[in-house]
């Protein structure tokens, strides 16, 4: 689906750039394996939106290209207008952090100061109070103040996990990318991680948004603005989670059935997922087996 670039008429500032993220015809192959193909969206401000799809489905690359740290053979990446290609690593930094999937560092210093790594696009000569007082500000605001000054090597991997997404935030970017925040947390803190995911793009007159990885569906249908389906390294849909989460299309990605519950004033969208597994054959007709 192809979402064209969109630019308004700012009346006190001239024009404003209504898109913090466009993607246009992205494509990335691991040599004859063609990953990424053709994918295109725009991403707008104040919005948290998740990629969903199997594993291999191209998540996890998408976000990396997005971050420069993989480099597609073809198509055009802009964070608010501009061109990705054409910013330093400094520049990069400032309007983008990334959170990987897993954290392989182990980083021998204190766990302050591992947050406070997220500063350095923003320090020129030395570590100011106002950095200090960001980083301290992040650790409330996250409830990290338990083990804030233990060695990062000797907390958990939960733990180390919320440190890094904490190291993302004192970064103050306008785009948040996560590449499954919650995969290493207990449930009470995925749904406060994303809670405070959710106010950091809502609040005030920010215009920060977040692109997240996620193979939880409830939990991507519970806190998205919208969902990018991605399938075979393309997008098969993308828009509200109402209109991307659909039984067709669960059972056509993940080939399973489900059953929705549909949204009201005082809960979410919920998807529940039967027992039975999805078959397509060579004439790409379905067929329901019993999973026995």
């Amino acid at each position: 689906m192809v979402h064209s670039s969109c630019i308004c008429y700012c009346p006190r500032g001239g024009f404003e750039i209504k898109n913090l993220l466009s993607v246009e015809k992205l494509n990335f192959s691991w040599g004859i394996n063609h990953v990424l193909k053709d994918v295109t969206f725009n991403l707008g401000k104040n919005q948290i939106v998740s990629l969903l799809g199997k594993n291999g489905a191209g998540k996890s690359t998408l976000i990396k290209c997005l971050n420069r740290i993989l480099s597609p053979q073809s198509g055009v990446i802009k964070v608010n207008d501009k061109d990705i290609k054409d910013l330093d690593l400094v520049q990069l930094s400032k309007l983008m952090s990334y959170v990987p999937q897993s954290v392989r560092t182990n980083f021998s210093m204190d766990v302050f100061d591992v947050i406070l790594l997220g500063r350095r696009p923003h320090i020129r000569w030395r570590v100011s109070p106002q950095d200090r007082d960001k980083v301290s500000e992040t650790i409330r605001y996250l409830g990290l103040e338990e083990f804030s000054f233990r060695k990062f090597d000797e907390i958990s991997g939960g733990e180390r996990q919320r440190v890094i997404i904490a190291k993302a935030v004192v970064q103050d970017p306008d785009l948040y990318l996560f590449d499954e925040p919650t995969s290493d947390l207990d449930l009470n803190s995925q749904i406060q991680i994303m809670k405070r995911i959710r106010q950091l793009v809502s609040v005030g007159d920010t215009s920060k948004s977040a692109l997240i990885a996620i193979h939880d569906i409830n939990i991507a249908a519970r806190f998205s603005d919208r969902i990018i389906l991605m399938h075979d390294g393309g997008i098969k849909a993308y828009g509200t989670p109402e209109e991307v989460l659909t039984e067709q299309n669960i059972a056509d990605v993940f080939g399973v059935s489900s059953e929705l519950i549909k949204a009201t004033e005082n809960s979410p969208l919920r998807i529940l997922i039967n027992d039975e597994i999805i078959k397509f054959d060579s004439t790409d007709e379905q067929e329901v087996d019993d999973n026995e």
